[in-house]
C-alpha cells in the first residue's frame, strides 16, 4: 500500500514539474517592449495603436504624455522592426524608423508633430 501511495505521489510531482516547465517555455516566447512614437492627439493614439496591432502583437498602448508605446508581442510570430515599420507606414516616426512622409502629409492637421512638415 505504501508503495502505491509513493508511486502516485511521484507521478503527481513529475506531472506538476513538467507542467510548470511547459508554462515557463510558453511565457518566454512573449516579450514586452516600450519605445518612442511621435504623435500629439487622440486620433494619433488610435492610428498608432491600430498600426502596431500586426500579427503576433497581443496588446498595445500609446501614452500621449510621454510619446511611449508599450507593446506585448510573440517574438516567434513577428519582429520588433516590423511593428516599427507598420507604425511608420501609418505616418508616425518611431525611435527606429522614420515615418512615411506621404502618409504623414495625409494626416489631419491636429496630428502634425513635425512643425512645418505638413506644408510640403
Amino acid at each position: 500500500m505504501k508503495t502505491i501511495i509513493k508511486l502516485i505521489l511521484s507521478v503527481i510531482f513529475i506531472s506538476i514539474f513538467t507542467l510548470n516547465i511547459t508554462a515557463q517555455e510558453k511565457a518566454s516566447k512573449i516579450d514586452t517592449v516600450k519605445f518612442e512614437v511621435k504623435g500629439v492627439c487622440g486620433l494619433c493614439k488610435d492610428r498608432i495603436e491600430n498600426a502596431a496591432l500586426i500579427k503576433g502583437v497581443k496588446w498595445v498602448e500609446w501614452d500621449k504624455s510621454t510619446d511611449t508605446l508599450t507593446v506585448i508581442y510573440r517574438f516567434e510570430k513577428t519582429k520588433l522592426y516590423d511593428i516599427h515599420k507598420s507604425i511608420a507606414e501609418a505616418g508616425h516616426t518611431t525611435d527606429m524608423v522614420e515615418c512615411n512622409i506621404d502618409a504623414y502629409n495625409k494626416l489631419p492637421a491636429c496630428c502634425a508633430y513635425m512643425g512645418d512638415a505638413k506644408k510640403h
